[in-house]
């Protein structure tokens, strides 16, 4: 009888707590959706939204972009892409599994690589947008990446491919539109292997949702990989009391990098004679 009373009340207080859980989560849902459709972004001298800042995430997508418990080197956390899957083509899910198995050593960003785009919005490392009248630049704290998107016609070049895409932007409204092609296929989405072809095409929206946010949304359309388009969406927050970013150079010393990690000049060694 006292084991039935028992597992009773646990019943009891799991229910109770997923009560309270799915409270807040509706309250804060219908509070952001308030804020975003009464929010006025701020603009520029002329008339674009203005998403100058310092900003940064705060979810795990760098390191699995779906739901996931947590391991080494794997933080726990709650997925960004919309209705819960990837949709893989079979012999793709196939490479991807090979891609997690050995995701230690064959992460590019374990390497040191470029995360490519959009894996550079979302790592664990803030990155800074400036504007001007005809683009906006993208520069990252991670490995010294930035990114130059015009947002005036500007023709693409013809057979084109790098490690971040070859970048247009436009405005729509208080957003910023990014269509991206020419990307190589050496970059992963994240840390577990999640991968893309050379076909790789992306539309990125950046939207001033509230004063220190911008949602961030992609689709991601790879017809060699995936048997569809499918779709990613976050908050990015705005980070407060610092001007710009700084450089992490992805080496295990700062020293070795030529820089002392204390900001005084490093040691020059003594020549020979």
């Amino acid at each position: 009888m006292y084991i039935q009373n028992g597992m009773l009340a646990r019943a009891n207080m799991a229910r109770n707590r997923s009560l309270v859980i799915l409270f807040f989560l509706t309250l804060f849902s219908t509070t952001q959706a308030f804020s975003q459709q009464t929010y006025a972004a701020p603009k520029t001298p002329d008339g674009h939204p203005d998403l100058q800042g310092i900003w940064q995430v705060l979810n795990t997508a760098n390191w699995d972009l779906v739901d996931h418990a947590g391991s080494y080197k794997l933080p726990a956390g709650i997925g960004v892409v919309e209705g819960g899957s990837i949709p893989y083509k079979p012999e793709a899910l196939a490479q991807k599994k090979k891609n997690s198995d050995n995701r230690l050593t064959e992460d590019p960003v374990e390497k040191c690589f470029l995360a490519g785009f959009p894996r550079t919005i979302y790592l664990p490392y803030p990155f800074q947008i400036i504007q001007s009248r005809d683009a906006v630049i993208m520069a990252s704290e991670y490995v010294h990446t930035y990114r130059w998107i015009p947002t005036v016609p500007f023709k693409r070049f013809e057979g084109y491919e790098s490690w971040l895409g070859e970048a247009r932007g436009r405005w729509e409204g208080n957003a910023l539109v990014v269509e991206s092609a020419g990307f190589n296929d050496q970059t992963w989405f994240d840390h577990v292997g999640d991968f893309h072809s050379s076909a790789l095409k992306l539309t990125e929206r950046f939207t001033r949702t509230a004063p220190e946010i911008i949602t961030y949304e992609v689709t991601v359309d790879d017809p060699k990989v995936f048997t569809r388009p499918w779709k990613m969406k976050m908050p990015l927050y705005q980070i407060k009391g610092i001007s710009r970013v700084l450089e992490a150079e992805c080496y295990l010393n700062a020293e070795d990098a030529g820089r002392s990690l204390r900001g005084t000049p490093a040691a020059t060694p003594a020549k020979e004679n």
